[in-house]
């Protein structure tokens, strides 16, 4: 499976994330990562991120986020491209 997303790495916890506008909704699935992270939302309109058994909250343009280790959640798609800044935590 091709990943719906394109990575430039920053460092080894440390990277730029997007999302193209042509994604399909089910590219985007319910997945768990394996290292906490904070999530910058550098631009991206519509974006929202969903936790398990959570409403979906809007992704919003200049905030953070935190997202657990081993925590169940997926975005679903905005309007526009979704470019990300992810730091995982050691």
């Amino acid at each position: 499976m091709v990943n719906p997303y394109s990575d430039s790495k920053l460092s080894d916890t440390h990277f730029i994330r997007n999302f193209d506008i042509d994604v399909e909704d089910e590219e985007l699935i319910w997945h768990r990562d394996r290292k906490d992270r904070e999530i910058l939302v550098i631009k991206g309109e519509g974006w929202k991120l969903q936790f398990d058994n959570e409403l979906p909250k809007a992704l919003q343009e200049g905030e953070r986020y935190f997202i657990k280790a081993e925590t169940y959640h997926r975005i679903l798609k905005g309007s526009t491209s979704l470019t990300l800044e992810i730091k995982e935590k050691e």
